[in-house]
């Protein structure tokens, strides 16, 4: 069976060096390049070309190619023959079935990695998507006219911030890229929860994504 070339993406260099033993000690695929960052990860697709890219679902991002899901979807757009498995910490269930939707052939926990990634790299190598076990879903609100009536309350700067914070940025992250003080941005996001009418991150989450946040 030929090699299948993989490049594999992840701010965290001791995630990059499991999965680099990971894939070395696999005859099915060649480890192709590295990133640690949205840029470096796209150079190494255009170099590349490679069969499969296990990416971060929140890395360091910039204007042209984002974070989150702002990310992948450029990438399966520029991209479409890559398979793409995602790696993330997030348990929010309408995130994960939504980067299904999108194509990706396979998401995986990243508190679960080490008993995930053998299983989805064997799918893989089949030429199957794989699917990790499902986390209930968590509705907030289903209709879409309420949905909009209620982001039509927000500021300029409040979806500003919420665009940030959907694509998988803290509090923090957003506040250097938009040079703002943390206090700043902490009080947009606050204002906007209260607009929203939800009380918690995952819950602000599911409604972002309800509202296609990213591409607004």
């Amino acid at each position: 069976m030929r090699e299948l070339k993989v490049v594999i993406a992840d701010d965290h260099p001791v995630v990059l060096v499991g999965l680099r033993e990971v894939i070395q000690r696999d005859k099915c695929f060649t480890l192709v390049g590295e990133a640690l960052s949205s840029s470096q990860l796209v150079e190494q697709l255009r170099l590349h070309q490679p069969a499969l890219l296990i990416t971060d679902f929140n890395m360091p991002g910039d204007e042209t190619y984002g974070d989150g899901l702002q990310l992948i979807e450029y990438l399966i757009e520029h991209f479409p023959e890559v398979k793409i498995l995602v790696l993330t910490m997030e348990s929010n269930q309408l995130i994960i079935s939504r980067l299904l939707e999108m194509g990706v052939a396979g998401v995986i926990a990243k508190n679960h990695i080490y008993q995930e990634i053998g299983k989805a790299l064997s799918s893989l190598a089949s030429g199957r998507s794989y699917t990790r076990t499902s986390t209930p879903n968590t509705s907030v609100i289903t209709n879409p006219k309420v949905i909009d009536e209620r982001f039509s309350t927000l500021s300029p700067r409040e979806v500003e911030v919420l665009r940030l914070f959907v694509a998988g940025n803290s509090v923090g992250d957003i506040a250097r890229q938009l040079n703002r003080s943390v206090k700043t941005v902490s009080t947009h996001k606050v204002a906007a929860m209260h607009k929203l009418e939800v009380i918690n991150d995952h819950a602000l989450l599911t409604y972002c994504i309800k509202a296609d946040l990213w591409n607004v």
